[in-house]
């Protein structure tokens, strides 16, 4: 497969995934956006879900100026910083009915420490149902992977589901155990 056939199946999915989710997602809670880029997906996001709060991290906004959103809506800076300092001013905790975050760069193993320290965080925003779509596994204890669940080719995308909080979510791999 050539680099301009992945590319294109990664955007594919992006943009079924961000259709499916917007079709199911709770009426009431935010959305995030973690890593702007071009401003594609927000800009996705934003037409499939007009009047909801997106919120946009983004270390170093570079988008087009049509992608940007208003004022109050884009947190600049490490999200390692920003997302516990939004966390905390919001009041974010199980809030969040919708997460997309695409930040991979080309180095997977620094891909995966990042995936590693947002768990925790990302974990802890989504409300119940409330979905996370990403471009890297996470792992995420009170989440079910449901990405089977989508057609979207197991390793192209991933899609999680917040379950109830009275029932952590057992791995496959420990349900029989």
């Amino acid at each position: 497969m050539t680099r301009l056939d992945s590319a294109i199946r990664r955007l594919t999915a992006q943009r079924d995934l961000l259709d499916w989710a917007s079709g199911i997602v709770a009426p009431t809670g935010f959305v995030l956006e973690l890593g702007l880029g071009n401003g594609r997906t927000y800009d996705h996001l934003r037409n499939r879900l007009p009047g909801r709060e997106i919120y946009v991290f983004e270390r170093r906004p570079a988008a087009h100026p049509s992608c940007l959103p208003p004022e109050g809506y884009l947190v600049v800076g490490d999200v390692f910083e920003t997302l516990p300092a939004f966390m905390a001013d919001r009041d974010a905790r199980r809030r969040c009915a919708l997460i997309h975050a695409d930040i991979g760069s080309g180095d997977e193993h620094l891909n995966r420490e990042v995936a590693l320290r947002l768990s925790p965080l990302l974990d802890q925003l989504l409300q119940p149902g409330g979905l996370l779509l990403a471009d890297r596994g996470f792992e995420l204890p009170h989440c079910a992977d449901i990405t089977a669940e989508t057609g979207i080719a197991q390793g192209r995308y991933y899609v999680y589901r917040r379950e109830d909080e009275s029932r952590p979510v057992v791995p496959e791999a420990l349900a029989g155990a």
